[in-house]
């Protein structure tokens, strides 16, 4: 890996504000996102999860620069991007592209799949004349599509098939990273092992670097090399994905864990699982000291008024919490929150 990250996230804000009243006067804001740092390696796929409303598609918007930055840089291959004015984000947006949510909604009805995965390379002037029918096809069998789907509108493929050639779309631009909005959150069980999979190959054969943002755990365990997990707008943990999944040391972490269903009847008739009591509070007024003191069953006084910062712990790993203290191991950080 490159001495210097891909992609750097250094304390970025993103807030929106709150209009009412006939003249739409500005009476609050929203805090999206609150604070978040990280950084993304060339070739790694970095996952953030969280449940929803926590910030992760504003994370990937404000990398795409589908939204602005209120405060923070983000940095891209040494480049502050949140400066970059139109001219320059055409280049910065060839090298990272998105695959969305809903391949339904993100491809246009009225375009074949050849004219949806044609239009960028005419645009950007990647291929011309018969070159851009050859690299379509191209395209559709790296996806795993038969060149007849070229000819297709969205309503004629189903879900697993336009997702690929949202896939095949984003391909286009021979990107060095892609951003992964809950690619495979709106497919089927079986559909979302085939779209891992084939995300998985491409990354491998491609040498490409991936922000995959999602809710299911067990996807992002199994694309992803780090996790950063979020709560209310900022990070609570982030470490390498088996260390935290095996081992987690913030209790949300745990929570998040303790919720994911055991596949074996047996198991699952036999754990004995607490959920998590009361809402996520409102973004727009977020509680003081540490996000998740008003649903922690640990929380402590110092909770309450006090921010906790990531600190690195055991295993390469770094939480924000106040009982995560970085001479603790994960064994002990275990028997201290049963005790508090």
């Amino acid at each position: 890996m490159s001495a210097i990250p891909l992609l750097k996230i250094d304390n970025l804000h993103v807030r929106f504000p709150i209009r009412a009243g006939l003249l739409q006067r500005t009476v609050g804001e929203v805090q999206a996102v609150n604070g978040v740092s990280f950084e993304v390696n060339k070739g790694e796929a970095f996952g953030i999860v969280g449940e929803s409303g926590c910030g992760k598609t504003t994370i990937a918007r404000a990398i795409l620069r589908l939204v602005n930055a209120t405060e923070g840089e983000i940095s891209y291959n040494g480049e502050n991007i949140t400066a970059f004015d139109r001219h320059q984000l055409t280049p910065f947006r060839r090298k990272v592209q998105a695959i969305f949510q809903d391949p339904f909604s993100s491809l246009n009805p009225r375009k074949t799949t050849k004219d949806i995965i044609g239009e960028p390379l005419r645009v950007h002037k990647l291929a011309q004349g018969a070159g851009i029918e050859q690299r379509i096809n191209e395209l559709l069998e790296l996806c795993e599509l038969p060149a007849r789907f070229a000819e297709l509108y969205p309503h004629e493929m189903s879900g697993g098939q336009r997702q690929r050639v949202g896939i095949a779309r984003a391909l286009a631009m021979e990107p060095e990273m892609i951003v992964c909005d809950e690619a495979v959150s709106a497919l089927d069980v079986s559909i979302q092992a085939q779209i891992i999979n084939l995300l998985e190959r491409l990354r491998k054969e491609l040498g490409l670097t991936y922000v995959f943002i999602g809710h299911d755990l067990s996807v992002v365990r199994h694309l992803c090399n780090r996790v950063a997990v979020m709560y209310l707008g900022r990070i609570m943990e982030i470490a390498d994905a088996e260390p935290l999944f095996k081992e987690p040391c913030h209790p949300y972490t745990r929570a998040l864990l303790d919720a994911v269903p055991n596949p074996d009847p047996a198991v699952e008739a036999g754990r004995e699982v607490e959920p998590l009591q009361g809402e996520v509070p409102n973004p727009s007024n977020p509680p003081p000291g540490c996000v998740f003191h008003t649903r922690c069953p640990v929380a402590v006084d110092q909770c309450r008024h006090s921010v906790p910062r990531l600190q690195n712990t055991a295993h390469n790993q770094a939480a924000a919490c106040w009982l995560a203290q970085p001479s603790v191991n994960s064994s002990s950080l275990n028997k201290e929150y049963v005790n508090v």
